[in-house]
């Protein structure tokens, strides 16, 4: 059983019954499935809510203390108030308000389950020179507009605050080679920038510090956070602006470390994680499964082909649902639910995970230009994309955000999916979209996933005759 496997840390918090959300659909070649109390589910009380509130308080100091803080005899030191306000001053936030769009602040919860939020101050110090600051993936405002977000609609107070710690050399090395892991996370307080060329149109500088730190706690916080089940806001994307794939060592840390059998990775995030795809494109204890604009491999770096399926014994765990023909029309919640309907959701249960990963990028939300995405995929649609994604693995789902750099759109969609996690009824999606057929584009984009998946399981042919109704 995982249960001796999993960390004793993990479950001194938790003693109460382990409820499942749903049951998982065996796969006729799966191994047998194992039951591993990530977390606990409990109905709310009012006792459970006074002790919640303990629980918060206590969270909130630990969430102000830092593990780096020098002048602190136990390295546990509360940060100086003067700190925080000259970090906030230098990325210049604003509280953004919510427009009609935007998710309610709160829905009675059918459930409570206790979902994980990791932060530290430390990764507001992460600096990155980009020309535009909308296109930088470490862009410390949008880590502090997501915070403050959760704390405005109340979410943040409800969840529990765990602290992140930073990865270790050998964690970092279970994907990444030696040579990169000296340049970006070993290089001295004295190196005053570091220059790195992303996959995209703009050059990255690391150019304080502070940098090499907070990517090994970026990667750290994911790793934790795995361990327990929850959601991590990571300064760094794991798509191809980042150094380190956060997403990837934790699926790893959890192979070896917790002998986790069966891992689904679902990339939402609208450019290709080829990295990720790489990294386990022959290993069956995997299922890689992305949904990104690939336009016939004219976009971003034009990779994601969906003849990409793995090879060697990985043949068949790698999915690319790749939606090509621009933008006309752009893709939107009908194309996404269609997707998760006759692609994602089947393979899914047919494969049976025991943890799902999601690189939870939201640059296909509405608001994005085109040169980014231009795609229209509402809030409340990735809010329902991680319900659906809960009826796997008993709802041990772990979301790390990656891309989204239209602020408001950003802040929409984690508040979202957060209030998915916490078991809040989903809100309601738009009439029209629901009723929209998905546009042809689209409908000839699953066909072709479907028609290549059909050569490796057959639960993929009887969902091609679905996009015939369309």
């Amino acid at each position: 059983m995982y249960q001796q496997q999993w960390p004793q840390e993990t479950f001194q918090q938790h003693t109460e019954t382990n409820v499942h959300l749903h049951a998982n659909t065996q796969s006729p070649f799966s191994h047998a499935h194992c039951n591993v109390p990530f977390h606990t589910v409990w109905p709310v009380s009012s006792g459970s809510l006074r002790k919640d509130r303990e629980r918060t308080r206590e969270d909130l100091h630990i969430l102000s203390q830092s593990p780096h803080d020098d002048r602190c005899s136990n390295r546990l030191g509360v940060p100086q108030h003067s700190e925080c306000c000259d970090v906030q001053k230098k990325i210049y936030h604003r509280n953004l308000t919510r427009v009609h769009s935007s998710p309610g602040t709160f829905n009675r919860s059918l459930i409570f389950v206790c979902v994980g939020l990791v932060f530290d101050y430390q990764m507001l110090k992460h600096e990155c020179d980009f020309k535009d600051t909308s296109f930088d993936p470490g862009y410390a405002g949008r880590i502090m507009s997501v915070w403050s977000r959760l704390q405005e609609c109340g979410f943040r107070n409800l969840c529990k605050l765990v602290k992140g710690r930073p990865a270790t050399f050998e964690e970092l090395l279970s994907v990444h080679s030696e040579q990169l892991i000296h340049s970006y996370a070993g290089f001295s307080e004295r190196t005053s920038s570091i220059p790195y060329k992303s996959q995209t149109d703009h050059d990255m500088v690391l150019n304080n510090s502070c940098s090499a730190a907070i990517l090994k706690m970026s990667v750290g916080s994911v790793i934790e956070l795995a361990f327990r089940v929850s959601i991590v806001l990571s300064p760094i994307a794991t798509d191809g602006s980042s150094i380190f794939n956060s997403v990837a060592i934790a699926a790893k840390q959890l192979q070896e470390r917790l002998k986790v059998t069966k891992i689904l990775i679902v990339d939402w995030d609208v450019h290709h994680g080829n990295g990720t795809e790489e990294i386990f494109y022959t290993d069956p204890s995997v299922l890689y499964i992305s949904l990104h604009r690939y336009d016939n491999g004219s976009f971003f770096l034009g990779n994601g082909q969906p003849t990409r399926v793995g090879s060697d014994r990985g043949k068949g765990y790698n999915v690319n649902v790749a939606w090509s023909g621009g933008l006309n029309p752009p893709m939107g919640d009908a194309e996404y639910l269609a997707a998760f309907r006759t692609v994602v959701m089947p393979i899914a249960h047919e494969f049976s995970p025991d943890v799902v990963l999601v690189s939870a990028g939201f640059d296909a939300a509405e608001g994005h230009p085109e040169a980014l995405s231009g795609y229209r995929v509402s809030a409340n649609c990735f809010g329902f994309l991680t319900r659906k994604l809960m009826e796997l693995a008993e709802g041990r789902v772990v979301l790390v955000l990656e891309g989204g750099y239209n602020l408001t759109s950003l802040c929409d969609a984690l508040q979202a999916c957060v209030s998915a996690l916490m078991g809040n009824e989903v809100c309601p999606l738009d009439e029209e979209e629901l009723v929209r057929k998905p546009c042809i584009n689209a409908v000839e984009s699953l066909k072709t996933v479907l028609h290549v998946q059909s050569e490796n399981r057959s639960v993929s042919v009887v969902h091609v005759c679905c996009l015939w109704s369309f």
